[in-house]
């Protein structure tokens, strides 16, 4: 398994945290998006947040990712059309979501 850390802004409104919060609340994501994170290849994926930063933990198959279903595009596309109404790009012209670098491990720290 290969672990994947992205992050993002959100819009910095406290009202517009509480309703994207609620949009992920158990049982409130699409399930056709839920579906289509599950095929793509991510094992685990959880959303952390501090003030209007998110992190976005990911474990993704050994295989790796595989494309969205092209069936399932129209639905994935409304959703981010939906997400963008709370989502800020970290840097302008960037993805919504960035890859973060790994910085720090404790299992590659000498012992003491």
């Amino acid at each position: 398994m290969t672990r994947a850390l992205f992050a993002l802004d959100l819009d910095n409104d406290p009202e517009l945290i509480a309703a994207y919060e609620a949009r992920h609340a158990p049982g409130s994501v699409w399930p056709e998006i839920v579906h289509d994170i599950r095929q793509r290849g991510y094992r685990e994926m959880e959303i952390w947040r501090v003030a209007n930063r998110l992190v976005m933990l990911a474990e993704i198959a050994p295989e790796g990712l595989t494309p969205s279903d092209p069936a399932l595009q129209p639905i994935i596309d409304q959703w981010e059309s939906e997400m963008d109404a709370y989502q800020r790009p970290i840097a302008s012209g960037s993805p919504k979501w960035l890859p973060m670098t790994r910085i720090f491990a404790l299992d590659e720290q000498p012992a003491t």
